[in-house]
C-alpha cells in the first residue's frame, strides 16, 4: 500500500467483556446477519476468553476474533493470564490492549501497554490500542495532552512492524454511562490522534484505522462512522445482542 493511500472506513469490533459464555457465543453468531459482499464493513468481535474456541467454531470467515487482553511474556508463571502465542494458536487474529477498564480498574500503566502492543506484533496479532481521557481529565483541559501521552507511549511497541495496528479512541466518561461524544467531538480527538500518528509515522499513518468507542448504539452509530477521521465503531454494551450490533455493522459505511 502506499503512503498516500487512505485506510478504508467501516470496521466494526464488538467488545463483549465479562459476558457471553460458550453457549450464549454460538447463538448469537448463528442470529448475526448483516449485509454481506465485496466492500462490506470488517468485524471484530472479542469474547471473553472462555469463549473464544466456541466462537472460532461458530463464527463466519467475514468476523475476526480477538482476545481482550493478553500478557507482554511468551510463557511463565502468570496465573489468570494470557499470552499473546496461545491466543494465536487458539485462533484469534486482533487482541484489544489498553481498554479503559484495564487502565483505571486493573492500573494499567502506559509502558505495559507498549509491552503488550508488541507482544502483539511479534506473533502475529493484530492490536487494537485504546486510548481515552477521564471526565476530570476533560474538564481540566488535558484531554489531547493525555490521548498523546498515551498513544506516544503504545507506538514504542508497534512502530517497525508491516503486521499493522488499530486505534480506539475511547473517552473513559462516555463508556457505559450513557453519555456518548458528540460526533465533532469524536472527530476532532481523532483528527488529534491523526495528526500525531502523521507525525511519528509518516505517509504510514493514513493506514491506520481509528475507531470510537463509548456507548456506541444503533441510533447513533451511522452519525458517528460519518464523522471526519472516524473509521469505525467499538462497541460495548450494544454489541451484546445480535440484532442490535446488526444494525451498527448495517449502519457503517462500505469499505
Amino acid at each position: 500500500m502506499s503512503a498516500t493511500t487512505r485506510v478504508p472506513r467501516g470496521v466494526v469490533a464488538g467488545n463483549w467483556k465479562m459476558h457471553m459464555g460458550p453457549d450464549e457465543t454460538r447463538a448469537f453468531l448463528a442470529a448475526l446477519s448483516p449485509r454481506q459482499g465485496p466492500g462490506r464493513p470488517q468485524v471484530l468481535l472479542f469474547p471473553p476468553a472462555v469463549s473464544l474456541a466456541a466462537a472460532v467454531a461458530a463464527a463466519p470467515s467475514w468476523v475476526g476474533l480477538g482476545v481482550q487482553n493478553i500478557h507482554w511474556e511468551d510463557k511463565g508463571a502468570f496465573t489468570g493470564e494470557i499470552s499473546a502465542p496461545l491466543a494465536r494458536a487458539a485462533g484469534a487474529t486482533h487482541a484489544l490492549i489498553g481498554h479503559s477498564e484495564r487502565r483505571h480498574v486493573f492500573g494499567e500503566k502506559d509502558a505495559e501497554v507498549a509491552r503488550k502492543s508488541a507482544a502483539a506484533l511479534r506473533h502475529g496479532l493484530i492490536p487494537v490500542v485504546c486510548v481515552g481521557e477521564t471526565l476530570a481529565e476533560r474538564r481540566a483541559g488535558q484531554a489531547n495532552p493525555v490521548i498523546l501521552r498515551q498513544l506516544d507511549a503504545a507506538l514504542e511497541g508497534l512502530t517497525g512492524s508491516g503486521v499493522g495496528f488499530l486505534i480506539a479512541y475511547e473517552p473513559v466518561w462516555a463508556i457505559g454511562t450513557g453519555e456518548t461524544a458528540t460526533p465533532q467531538d469524536a472527530a476532532d480527538a481523532q483528527g488529534v490522534l491523526r495528526g500525531r500518528l502523521r507525525e511519528r509515522i509518516g505517509g504510514d499513518a493514513d493506514r491506520v484505522s481509528i475507531l470510537y468507542g463509548g456507548s456506541v448504539k444503533p441510533d447513533n452509530a451511522a452519525e458517528l462512522m460519518a464523522a471526519p477521521n472516524v473509521d469505525g465503531v467499538l462497541v460495548g454494551g450494544a454489541s451484546l445482542e445480535a440484532l442490535s450490533f446488526t444494525r451498527i455493522v448495517d449502519a457503517a459505511p462500505d469499505r
